[in-house]
């Protein structure tokens, strides 16, 4: 008899019993999925109590933490140095990564600072560098490689998957950013699923050993299992995570749908019940249903449109005279 867990993101997953027999083939256009990751940012945490925080997210089940630099330069924001990474490691033992949103010579006068810091005793550390903030990027990979650390790149929304092609042999990670870096909270891109798809399969058919990292707007929804069913395996999550009050829960309902998603059985839909039943697992903040992007009658490309639960009062709608949905607030 099949099962369903329906979560309150309004996505569920399909369960079938084991005596059931055949299982559904994955859904996943290049190779066989691997392991999911979830991956927390810390931009939403509490920065005053930032040790705290880590040790909240580790035992949650988190697989790494992510430490977002940015330099005031790169993108718009100034967020942590090494020192503070480095700090956090008295209060946890949950690998550690390092995502450079920095300039060129921030990277190159500092790299083998963050890099120490990332490191954790006897694991390597996660250094992720933006393909746009480093002219020689074999060096920097290398260099990270050298200093004892996991070498992984990063590409922006609009830098196209080729900038990565020849440096792919050096990296253990690729991340394919769904948002404009700088700031949390932002709208996912869902056009990066062509991206992604792109990367998975070189990485598939040269036979490497690579996870695909996607950061940027992902949820325990849709976005997620886009991803998953594209390719990608590592999932960066923050205001995605820190909307739980039980860190617990957000990190299980994520790991679900993607892990459902990579063998074809997450779907949209279901009820806006949590699977699993119990209590102390509901979001602080309103749960919002989003919908998939949309054309316009011309063509072209609208963005989803996230509408509250019902009962919240969070985000108000209005109609405009031509009928269509708005939000009240600007996202």
């Amino acid at each position: 008899m099949l099962s369903t867990l329906a979560f309150s993101s309004g996505f569920s997953v399909s369960r079938s019993p084991v005596s059931q027999g055949r299982a559904g083939a994955p859904a996943m256009l290049y190779g066989e999925p691997r392991p999911v990751q979830i991956i927390p940012s810390v931009l939403p945490a509490d920065w005053a109590n930032m040790g705290a925080e880590c040790k909240r997210l580790e035992d949650a089940g988190v697989d790494r933490i992510q430490f977002d630099v940015m330099d005031g330069n790169f993108v718009p924001n100034l967020t942590f140095g090494p020192e503070l990474i480095a700090a956090c490691k008295k209060y946890t033992t949950v690998k550690f990564e390092t995502q450079l949103m920095v300039s060129q010579y921030n990277c190159e006068t500092m790299l083998d600072e963050y890099t120490a810091a990332t490191n954790q005793p006897g694991k390597p550390g996660v250094v992720i560098a933006h393909v746009e903030g480093n002219t020689h990027l074999h060096r920097t990979l290398t260099k990270i490689r050298e200093g004892g650390g996991s070498p992984s790149v990063a590409l922006n929304p609009h830098t196209p998957a080729e900038m990565i092609e020849n440096v792919l042999d050096l990296c253990d990670h690729v991340l394919v950013m769904t948002v404009n870096p700088g700031f949390g909270g932002q709208a996912y891109i869902p056009t990066m699923v062509d991206k992604i798809k792109k990367i998975r399969g070189w990485i598939v058919d040269r036979g490497l050993d690579i996870d695909i990292e996607v950061d940027g707007g992902v949820k325990a929804d849709w976005t997620i299992a886009a991803c998953a069913d594209a390719g990608a395996n590592c999932f960066i999550a923050g205001s995605g995570m820190f909307a739980y009050e039980n860190l617990a829960d957000g990190c299980s309902e994520l790991r679900t749908i993607a892990e459902a998603a990579q063998k074809g059985k997450a779907r949209r839909g279901g009820g806006e019940g949590r699977g699993g039943g119990g209590g102390g697992g509901s979001p602080r903040r309103s749960v919002r249903r989003c919908s998939r992007p949309r054309r316009t009658r011309a063509g072209s490309r609208r963005s989803g449109s996230c509408v509250p639960r019902r009962g919240s009062s969070a985000g108000a709608t209005s109609r405009s005279s031509s009928g269509s949905r708005r939000d009240s607030r600007r996202a």
